[in-house]
């Protein structure tokens, strides 16, 4: 009955969270760790997660969700600058930030002090869109975000996999780590993208034999991640890159165009609700174990009040600000010399734009949920040394970060410009006119055999007609009133048949455009949307 009802107060905390953040003019990340501390501070009975338990049942659905929804295309664009800051970074900040803290910390293992940088070298997009939501960050900015935040989770929490085996066995085989990291990168993967293909397949199978059902079809889509992280970790690869792999491999599934519009619309409101609820349950989650985690972290540390502790945050913090804006500044400085070189006029990143890619590198939920997957107990059953007070230093990295992206971010990207970027206008124009074109054939194509089929072929006709209106802006002709209640029911039900006709005419034309990548995911996803809402109207 305790668990049941720690988890309904963490759902009405995102709740009570989601109205304060429209009422406040705070990142609502910060608002929802400030109601945790309430709700640890108040009567209701705290939780301590099994780190496993945390791992399995938040990380799979928001990495396979963000590897699903990031635009492909955008992501491959600017690939070397994600790469970049998604493998070079991450390895460059778990060694500097792993010295460092066991340099200020010496009563910290030094392989405690790599698992603690590990976890907070990957960025949280979710973070990021909260403080940025009242200065809009430029679009290329924020895919090259995305896409980090896509692969330095995966990065991040595979280095904290070794430095916990480390730190629990007390040796280090770089040789050992080379192959071992092969397999969970190349296994986690392979895992990850099978698993969405065989129970995409499954499902496909399942729809021919008995109709789509929609409560189906999106309960398959939520245990997708559950059974690639799963299936992975059980043969001791990566399930963190198995969950990001089958979400990539869910939009290659998704523009086969095999799903129906209803299922889309409720698929889509779902799994934002699921994020929506993970995602604030973790920052309820770190403020709620706040208070404790202090009281903790303050003896183990074995200092006098909690001045040490912040000064240990805010120059780790300075640590990873400094690292991040040296490595964003030669990462950007070498993907425009390519433009350079191919004769374009010369670019160089400005300082303002350095300056804000840096504190929009924000610690989030990931931190958070890796942090708390540091084991309890070393292999002879002693305390895992110094685990609450690395659990101490990651939340405050990450209020700190959040505090200054939220009061520092908005100015810097105000006016903010990248380099160009081609426009989605002109592709989503002409993707809208390639769906007219299909659209309009397919109800002259369905005309031209309901004329045959009928006994009135008028009836066609006119349905005809009203069903074009939303491709040839033809207004539909006023019929007189009719006593004949029978012709009126069949009109509408063969105008209902056109429309929807070329309603699936649009919708196979868009996919067709995305699998030839003449449209990237954005405007498809715009674009097939509105299709899957008119086409809702109509089967209601």
């Amino acid at each position: 009955m305790e668990s049941v009802t720690v988890v309904l107060a963490l759902l009405l905390s995102v709740l009570v969270s989601g109205a304060l953040g429209r009422l406040l003019p705070l990142p609502l990340p910060l608002i929802q760790i400030a109601i945790g501390v309430a709700l640890a501070l108040g009567p209701l009975p705290s939780t301590s997660l099994d780190p496993e338990i945390f791992f399995l049942v938040f990380l799979p659905p928001l990495l396979f969700l963000d590897g699903w929804r990031i635009p492909k295309r955008d992501l491959f664009r600017d690939g070397k600058t994600v790469l970049a800051l998604a493998l070079g970074l991450v390895v460059l900040t778990v060694l500097g930030i792993g010295t460092l803290i066991h340099g200020m910390i010496p009563g910290m293992p030094l392989a405690v002090a790599f698992a603690l940088a590990a976890v907070l070298s990957p960025t949280d997009p979710i973070a990021v869109s909260s403080v940025a939501a009242q200065a809009p960050v430029p679009r290329r900015l924020m895919h090259i975000l995305e896409g980090e935040a896509l692969l330095n989770d995966a990065t991040g929490l595979v280095c904290l996999r070794f430095a916990i085996a480390a730190a629990l066995t007390g040796t280090f085989s770089l040789p050992q780590a080379a192959t071992t990291f092969v397999w969970l990168a190349l296994g986690g993967i392979g895992i990850g993208a099978a698993t969405t293909f065989l129970l995409m397949g499954a499902q496909d199978l399942l729809r021919r034999r008995t109709g789509e059902d929609p409560g189906l079809q999106i309960l398959f889509s939520l245990l997708t991640p559950f059974g690639a992280y799963l299936a992975a970790e059980h043969v001791h690869a990566s399930g963190i890159l198995a969950a990001v792999a089958a979400g990539i491999a869910m939009t290659y599934v998704e523009i086969q165009g095999r799903s129906l519009g209803a299922t889309r619309v409720r698929r889509t409101a779902v799994w934002d609700t699921v994020a929506l609820a993970a995602n604030g349950s973790i920052f309820v989650l770190l403020g709620e174990q706040l208070p404790e985690v202090l009281r903790q972290a303050v003896k183990q540390a074995d200092v006098q009040g909690a001045g040490w502790l912040v000064a240990w945050i805010l120059a780790i913090t300075a640590g990873l600000m400094a690292i991040r804006f040296v490595w964003v500044w030669i990462s950007l400085q070498f993907v425009l010399m390519k433009a350079r070189r191919s004769g374009d006029r010369r670019e160089t990143p400005t300082l303002r734009l350095v300056a804000a890619t840096t504190l929009a590198g924000v610690k989030g939920a990931i931190t958070l949920a890796g942090i708390l997957t540091l084991p309890l107990t070393l292999a002879d059953g002693a305390p895992f040394p110094a685990r609450d007070l690395s659990i101490l230093l990651a939340m405050g990295v990450i209020l700190t970060s959040l505090l200054l992206a939220s009061t520092v971010l908005p100015p810097l990207l105000r006016g903010l410009r990248l380099p160009p970027e081609p426009s989605h206008d002109a592709e989503e124009d002409a993707a809208r006119a390639a769906a007219r074109d299909d659209a309009v054939k397919a109800i002259e194509a369905l005309q031209h055999r309901l004329v045959e089929e009928q006994e009135d072929a008028s009836i066609a006709v006119e349905a005809s007609a009203r069903a074009m209106d939303r491709y040839e802006g033809l207004e539909a002709a006023t019929a007189e009133p009719r006593k004949d209640v029978s012709r009126i029911k069949q009109l509408a039900l063969t105008e209902k048949r056109l429309r929807l006709a070329g309603i699936e005419a649009e919708r196979q034309a868009l996919y067709r455009l995305r699998r030839s990548e003449a449209i990237d995911d954005v405007v498809l996803r715009r674009l097939v949307r509105e299709i899957d809402l008119v086409e809702a109207r109509l089967v209601v």
